[in-house]
């Protein structure tokens, strides 16, 4: 192993566990200002005191500024690493970080705090090395879990030489440890259904039963779900809203679905197979989430040759169908690879988790990563 990979992750690897509990301390669902300020406050107080720190406007509105820490250096080389500081779990529901075995369990904590903890470690390493880079940033953003819209910084990084995001690390069916080259589009279907209101117990058939209706959108977005199809498509209605009252025939209601797919044009198709219109019920549809795939597998070949030979045994390039800002950057950025956090489970549910040893052997995938990125 590269002795520099070996001697920072291992340096990493000591201060992660403190650092993860300071970041899962914090809850941060997305669009919470508080939250986002607290952990953006914790990130810069471990950033390197080299790094230049920027507040920059979210791309969702109302959000919290994301934060931005820049080193600059004298050799030629501009990496981005990447990562999103914002859960899914509402604050009722956060739990700090607690060891459980060898897990570490924690609202966030593999997706993706686990992650920033590794990069922030990262930009501490690589400020001592300032000749081997013209400059590295990290942008952690407050709005990945939520943003209906594309990220608004990517043309800011356009023609970098290589951006590496930091979402939970895997392993291979054998052992190896993988990196994510390749993403599915992703796709939120949004149905509202305009019925007509009435007294289900006097005049029932004066209604027009808003959740029935909804309830056959969901049953023609699910008829699309092929997922060993060509386009690997994924049709999931997930949230039904309809009613006020249990005695009236609710006249309005709204369904969301997510789907992916290889290419976000198989997720736009869905939209053609939703009913305008059901037992007099008007269906409105529309796509309000659109991310794009990655695929990054040919652009980043040789860096993984590179990583390899850094780390001393293999990284293996994988697919993963979760949607990631990877994706958005992936198409100004082409050499962009993703998963290099540590390895854990469980995310979005309450027994998220880390796995702890992972924190190190995924340092060593990440500063490999990062070695190749800045090698001729």
């Amino acid at each position: 192993m590269d002795p520099w990979v070996q001697a920072g992750a291992a340096e990493i690897a000591r201060r992660a566990v403190r650092e993860l509990e300071a970041l899962v301390a914090v809850s941060s669902p997305s669009g919470d200002v508080h939250g986002a300020e607290e952990c953006a406050a914790v990130c810069a107080a471990l950033l390197p005191d080299e790094a230049e720190i920027e507040r920059i406007p979210c791309s969702s509105p109302g959000h919290a500024p994301d934060l931005l820490a820049r080193l600059t250096g004298t050799g030629t080389k501009r990496i981005l690493l990447l990562g999103h500081l914002d859960t899914v779990v509402a604050h009722a529901d956060h739990r700090p970080l607690a060891r459980a075995g060898e897990k570490l369990v924690g609202s966030g904590s593999v997706d993706m705090k686990g992650g920033v903890v590794l990069s922030l470690g990262a930009m501490r390493q690589l400020a001592r090395r300032p000749q081997d880079y013209a400059e590295v940033a990290l942008l952690v953003v407050c709005d990945e879990e939520w943003r209906r819209g594309p990220l608004a910084h990517v043309q800011r990084f356009a023609g970098w030489d290589a951006c590496l995001c930091f979402e939970g690390g895997e392993r291979t069916p054998d052992g190896d440890d993988g990196v994510v080259v390749r993403r599915k589009a992703a796709g939120t279907i949004k149905v509202v259904a305009h019925g007509r209101s009435a007294h289900s117990g006097s005049a029932p058939d004066r209604g027009r039963n808003a959740l029935l209706a909804l309830g056959e959108a969901a049953r023609a977005v699910a008829a699309c779900h092929d997922p060993g199809g060509f386009s690997q498509l994924t049709a999931v209605p997930t949230v039904l809203h309809a009613g006020d009252a249990f005695n009236v025939v609710p006249g309005r209601g709204e369904l969301y679905c997510d789907l992916r797919a290889d290419e976000i044009d198989a997720i736009e198709a869905v939209l053609a197979a939703i009913p305008a219109e059901h037992g007099g019920v008007r269906l409105e549809a529309e796509l309000i989430r659109r991310w794009p795939g990655m695929h990054s597998e040919a652009a980043v070949a040789g860096l993984l040759e590179r990583a390899t030979a850094a780390l001393g045994r293999p990284i293996v390039p994988r697919g993963r169908g979760g949607a990631s800002d990877a994706s958005h950057v992936a198409s100004a950025v082409p050499v962009t690879v993703d998963g290099l956090g540590p390895r854990g489970g469980a995310a979005h549910n309450p027994d998220e988790f880390v796995l702890e040893a992972s924190l190190a052997s995924r340092a060593e995938v990440a500063l490999a990563m990062i070695a190749g990125a800045l090698a001729d």
